[in-house]
C-alpha cells in the first residue's frame, strides 16, 4: 500500500495518482521537489505503483541529502532491490 503523504528529512511529499502519465509524459512516475509532490501513473498494477513509489522516494532521499545530480540507472537499480526488500520483509504499508 502506498501512503498519501511521506516525510523525507522533515519535508512532506504528497503522493498523487495521475491518469495516463506513461502515454502523455513517457514516464511512470515523477517528483516535483519544490512542490513536494510525487506523481504515480494510476493505471499501473499495484506492484508496479509500489515500485515506482520507491523509485521516486529514492529521488526525494537523494535530493534532500543534497545530491541534485542523480544517476537514473542507479536509482532504478536500487529502487527495484529496495522495493523487493520492503515488500518481502515488512508490512505492505510503507
Amino acid at each position: 500500500m502506498i501512503p498519501t503523504i511521506v516525510k523525507v528529512a522533515g519535508i512532506e511529499y504528497k503522493i498523487n495518482e495521475v491518469e495516463n502519465m506513461e502515454n502523455e509524459f513517457n514516464c511512470l512516475g515523477q517528483i516535483l521537489y519544490t512542490k513536494g509532490i510525487i506523481k504515480i501513473d494510476s493505471e499501473l498494477t499495484q506492484d508496479r505503483k509500489e515500485q515506482v513509489f520507491v523509485h521516486e522516494l529514492l529521488h526525494a532521499c537523494f535530493y534532500e541529502a543534497g545530491i541534485e545530480e542523480q544517476d537514473e540507472d542507479i536509482v532504478n537499480r536500487v529502487g527495484i532491490v529496495l522495493h523487493q526488500v520492503l515488500k518481502e520483509n515488512f508490512t505492505k504499508k510503507y
